[in-house]
């Protein structure tokens, strides 16, 4: 059998992007059951309610929904678990001195494969508030009424 090339997604954290100001992305492979990788091959995950945390030195993903693996047995896996992320040292200590400041939180934006292997993409993230994000669906709201309006300019001439 062919190795797998390239990247396919699996699931994106479109949320996190609009309650959060990304700053510094990181990949991170993840420690993942039989079941789970097979559930995440049909397709099927949340990255919603997700988040990492530091458990002594090491990188967990949590609140992650990966749910049971259809033709699992009584070994299947808890949806919700704690997954370890795969990083190094150096990677680890760069985010756990940014998540030191206050407001900044870890959060994932894209569960995917790359060539065959599941891959994390997680962000520093700073929360927004309410005006901001008001802010940022009227600027995105104004942008798109702008090309609007010069692709009817464009088809009148």
């Amino acid at each position: 059998m062919p190795k797998e090339k390239g990247r396919s997604l699996i699931a994106s954290n479109r949320k996190a992007r609009h309650d959060y100001l990304i700053g510094d992305t990181f990949e991170a492979g993840i420690v993942l059951s039989g079941t789970e990788v097979k559930a995440l091959r049909m397709g099927r995950a949340s990255l919603v309610d997700g988040f990492a945390m530091f458990t002594g030195d090491e990188l967990y993903l949590e609140n992650v929904h990966i749910p049971e693996y259809l033709n699992g047995t009584w070994n299947n896996h808890a949806p919700r678990r704690k997954r370890k992320l795969l990083l190094h040292r150096a990677e680890l200590e760069k985010i756990a001195h940014k998540t030191r400041e206050s407001g900044r939180t870890i959060v994932p934006l894209a569960l995917y494969f790359k060539d065959g292997r599941a891959k994390v993409e997680i962000a520093i993230a700073t929360g927004k508030k309410e005006y901001d994000k008001r802010h940022a669906l009227r600027e995105r709201q104004d942008t798109r009424e702008a090309q609007r309006a010069m692709a009817a300019a464009n088809r009148r001439h």
